[in-house]
This record gives structure tokens, sequence and C-alpha cells, in this order.
């Protein structure tokens, strides 16, 4: 059979956020889509033994997804930092996790007398860090609070990571060491000065500035956390991510009857490319599905703000590799043009990758329609065809801008799903600038996109009907409005914002957050 033949996922797929270990609480990231959503994708556009590849993998949630559902895996990206946590979570090849209690029980024994002079006094501390080895006091990104990597901690933050990390390099090299120093790496983000704490709540519950505000920013008053709960907590953290894992390697075993085994080492492949040149490691129509995340743009500078990890945990990243990173800004500078380019390549090499008969999506939301534009202008030159644009705005975490600026900021995603056929068919041209009117076809097509019968909906949701209207009409440059237009069209057409809920409507604020606009009619 055809897989043109599969129905596309037309609706939006409600976030289990939390729910999966391996995912949630193991260490945090910059980005991380639901895990249950991107395998309800991965159920709905893949087979068993398919190939399916992530070229910007994160941290490898669809990676690890798919290869628990017994699909070849492939997780790429350019971060080793991410690739690291990526390739621990999905290992498979302990028979249990005995070696991993074992294995930190030493380590707390090698610790446990000099960490309580550690955390004494700093002046013990300061003692401490003469004799322990220390990373390069590196310059750190220009629009950073602390001028030098040593300035991000305390003496005592300091000699209590460098303690612990010392004790776990003493193991032997292999699976176990890279887990507990995965535990390690996790405390990382607690143990230095960019951790601000949740008002009004545990000391403990906070987390880095790194992941929220996107830069080295030092909390006001520094909380200095206990360094061994904290390792010992993350450490849970991973006991419980392995055990999880490993408990559905042995279940999909014994539902298989022993015919398919979950073997990480025969089954996820982890690469370190730029996702432009794929094709340089990887065969042209070798791939059955893809399912990627890729930058948006500005706002993350993911290797600028991965210094933390990647230069204390001995991972190196090369000017070359950050002159091939695809974002905007950053250290090296990044134009749109840039991004734009880099985006339009990735795209290129993906879909040449992928087998005919095959499906693509690709997760995406920003303001720039150019954007939009270089995504869908791009596949539809390789030949793929839009099947599907689905707005998740339930599974966001929103961010500090989300917060300060609600009705002006975009916090949820588009999956754009494609498919690849048989036979390439030319794509429509757009039609010519010239032969519009841009403020007439914006005005009558936010008219078309308002006027379905909803009652309320998200600022994305609305963007998005709008992005897909108009490039229906091949009339997407018509879309010049900006943010604070964007509100204010809506306001003058008597729609009201709730912060609370992030949903426009009319007649007062809705009791809830049903009701939601199809990017696609019926």
């Amino acid at each position: 059979m055809s897989r043109a033949d599969l129905q596309p996922i037309l609706e939006a797929i409600p976030a289990a956020r939390q729910e999966d270990a391996r995912h949630y609480g193991v260490h945090p990231y910059f980005t991380r889509r639901p895990a249950n959503v991107v395998r309800a994708y991965l159920e709905r556009y893949s087979q068993d033994r398919d190939v399916v590849l992530d070229p910007f993998g994160g941290t490898g949630v669809t990676a690890i997804e798919a290869f628990l559902l017994g699909r070849h895996a492939i997780q790429n990206d350019l971060n080793p930092f991410a690739n690291f946590i990526a390739r621990n979570i999905a290992d498979t090849t302990l028979p249990s996790v005995t070696p991993l209690h074992q294995a930190f029980n030493r380590v707390k024994q090698a610790c446990a007398e000099p960490l309580a002079e550690i955390e004494t006094d700093e002046a013990t501390a300061q003692r401490w860090l003469t004799r322990l080895p220390l990373p390069e006091n590196i310059r750190l990104p220009r629009n950073s609070d602390a001028g030098y990597f040593h300035e991000m901690f305390t003496p005592r933050q300091m000699a209590g990571l460098a303690l612990i990390k010392q004790a776990i390099e003493a193991e032997e090299t292999g699976v176990v060491r890279d887990l507990l120093l995965l535990a390690w790496s996790a405390s990382v983000a607690k143990l230095n000065k960019t951790f601000l704490s949740a008002k009004g709540r545990a000391a403990s519950r906070g987390g880095s500035s790194i992941f929220s505000i996107y830069r080295y920013k030092l909390a006001s008053q520094c909380v200095e956390l206990p360094i061994w709960p904290t390792f010992q907590g993350r450490f849970s953290n991973i006991i419980e991510a392995k055990e999880e894992v490993l408990r559905l390697r042995d279940y999909r075993q014994q539902q298989s009857g022993g015919s398919l085994r979950i073997d990480s080492q025969r089954d996820f492949r982890v690469l370190a490319q730029d996702a432009a040149a794929l094709d340089q490691v990887l065969k042209p129509a070798s791939v059955d599905y893809i399912f990627t995340d890729p930058p948006y743009g500005g706002f993350i500078s993911y290797l600028d703000l991965s210094i933390l990890w990647n230069h204390w945990l001995g991972f190196p990243v090369t000017s070359e590799t950050r002159e091939r990173e695809a974002i905007v800004g950053g250290e090296c500078g990044h134009t749109e043009e840039h991004y734009k380019a880099s985006l339009a390549r990735s795209i290129t090499t993906s879909l040449r990758l992928l087998r005919p008969d095959r499906w693509f999506s690709i997760v995406f939301q920003h303001w720039d329609i150019s954007y939009f534009a270089t995504i869908l202008e791009t596949a539809g030159e390789c030949g793929a065809e839009l099947k599907a644009a689905i707005t998740q705005t339930g599974d966001v975490i929103w961010s500090m801008h989300k917060k300060k600026n609600s009705a002006s900021v975009l916090a949820g995603e588009m999956i754009l799903t494609f498919y690849k056929p048989g036979r390439i068919q030319k794509a429509s041209e757009p039609l010519k600038s010239a032969e519009q009117d841009a403020a007439s076809v914006l005005s009558e097509v936010f008219e078309v996109c308002l006027a379905n019968g909803t009652g309320s909906f998200t600022s994305e949701a609305l963007f998005n009907r709008l992005v897909m209207e108009l490039w229906r009409r091949r009339a997407l440059g018509c879309l010049t409005l900006d943010r604070r237009e964007f509100a204010s069209r809506l306001e003058q057409r008597g729609w009201t914002y709730n912060p609370r809920t992030h949903l426009w409507s009319k007649g007062g604020y809705p009791k809830s957050s049903l009701g939601e606009l199809m990017l696609f009619d019926a």
C-alpha cells in the first residue's frame, strides 16, 4: 500500500508534559517537544524497522521515541552537549541499574568527607580549589553578566563540583561513568550563579536563567544549594529515567516473543553534522520519516549558551561548527540571510535523504513570515506536498518573553507535515506582487480566518491560519503586519485578550481554553 493513503494528523494533540521520566527531570535544555505528541506522529507516519531521522535532534526526543517504538533512529545535532544527553538516555546496554547504584556509592564514599569541609566555609573551599583539576577560565559571550567562566560559580560551588567530577572520572570508562557525569552535568545547572530560585517555593525549585532568559544572567542574590543533596537528587532522576528505558526494552521484547529487540548499539545512531550536510554521511533516499524542530532564528544561541557544559565536560566546539549553526545572532553575529539559507539547505538535504512515498514533519513558529516562506517554498521546490498544518499551543511552557508581552509574543508551534510523492510535480508559481493589493488581500483574509464560528482562539492559531490561507492564495508576501498591529486589528474588531488563558474572545473572557481555529477548513 502506498503511504500516500495515510490519513494526516489534522488536529492538535493535547500535550502530556512531564509524563516520561526519560525526557523530563533528567537534564534541563532549551526546547523539548512533548514526547506523546512526537510519538503520535511517529506512529502515524512510520512503521516498524523504518529509519527515522531528526536533523535538529536536540536532546533526542524524536530519536529516543522512534528507537523505543522499534525504529532505526538517527539523532543529529551540532551541539555535543545535546548529543551527550540523548545518547545516555537511549542506552540499553546495562542489564539493570545495579551497576549505577554501586558506582554512585563509590563516588559518595570518595566525596563525603571533603565535601563537608568545602561547604563549611569559603576559605576552606578556596584551599581545595588549589588542589582540584579545574576547567580553563575562558571568556564568556559578550552579553553575559560574568566575563569569565570561573565567575559563574562561588568557590564552594566550583570546588564541590570539581571534587565530584574527579571522583566520577576515577570510574571505569563506559556508560556507567557517563550516566554519573550526566547527573553531575544536571547538577551544574543548579549549582551556579545563574540559578534563579522560584519565589514562594523551596529554594531548590528554580532554574538557570540560561534556559529561561537565554543568556548568562547572574541572580541578584546567589542561592547556594547543598552540593551533595543536589547531585543525589539529579542521580535519582537518572535512575528513574534509566529504569523506564530498560523496562520498555524488556516489555517490547516480551510482547514480540523475542522477535523485536531494542538495542541502542544497533538501532540508535548519533551524528554531529551540519543538517545541511547530512547527505555526506547518509545515503540519498535512505530515510523513511523525518520529524524535526529546527531553531526558530533568534533568542536562543545554543552553542553559546551550552559553554557552561561543553567546556567543563571537555566537549570541543570548533569555530567552524559555530559558523555552521543555524541561528540569528550569537557570538558569530549570524544574519537572517545566513539563517534562512541554512534552513533552506537543511530542508533540501532532508528531502533528498527521504525516500519517495514518505512523510516529513517540521515544527516551527515565528512572526517573520519570510521564515515560513523559506520552509514552504523550499519544500515545494523539492516536490514535497503540504498535507497538514497544526497549531500546538497547549504543550508550551511560557517563556519570560511570553509572560511579559502575552498578546504580542508567539509561544506555540505549528507542525507542518509534507508528503514526498514518487513522481515530483512542479510547484505552483506565486502570483506577481503587482497583481495584488496587499492591504486589501490581508484584510479579506483576516475576515475569512475569523469567520468560522470559533468563540475563542490563541494568537498563534490565528497567525498560523493567516499564514496558511495566504500561502494557499500564493500571497504570503501580503502578511506585512507586525505583532502589535496584529493585536490592534483584533481589538478594532471587538476581540479581547485574556493574559491568563492567552485567548482572544468576544463578549468577555472565555472560561476555558477550549475552542481553536482550524488551519484547514473541514
